[in-house]
This record gives structure tokens, C-alpha cells and sequence, in this order.
């Protein structure tokens, strides 16, 4: 498993949070997802032989989050 924390900026509410981690956390592979708002920040433990960092990335922007 790796852990990989990414800076994501445009999350301001708790229904930014459900929106990432609901579909991140669907992703093939993906363990955990932790979103922690203040900090813009979105923590991920996944399978690396299943997903890759750029899929999540993608995920992430298809929600419409800026991710750094």
C-alpha cells in the first residue's frame, strides 16, 4: 500500500468532503481517503498495482477541485 497526501484547493464544506472522498473512495484499489478541509489536503492509502496517483488526481479534478 501507499500513502500519498495531496494538496487540493476549492473544498470549502462538508459536502466537498463527501464529493471527494465518496469518489475517490470508489476507485478500484483506493484503501482510504481522508479529507482534512482546513488544511486543503486530502490524504489517500491505495494499492499502487490497481490505481495510480494521476486516476485519483483525475477523480479529484472531475469534481471540480484544484489538485497540486
Amino acid at each position: 500500500m501507499e500513502n500519498v497526501t495531496l494538496q487540493v484547493k476549492g473544498m470549502s464544506c462538508n459536502h466537498c468532503v463527501k464529493a471527494v472522498e465518496g469518489s475517490v473512495g470508489a476507485l478500484d484499489g483506493v484503501q482510504e481517503v481522508k479529507v482534512n478541509l482546513a488544511a486543503g489536503e486530502v490524504n489517500v492509502t491505495f494499492d499502487q498495482s490497481k490505481v495510480t496517483i494521476e486516476q485519483i488526481k483525475e477523480t479529484i479534478d472531475e469534481q471540480g477541485y484544484d489538485v497540486e
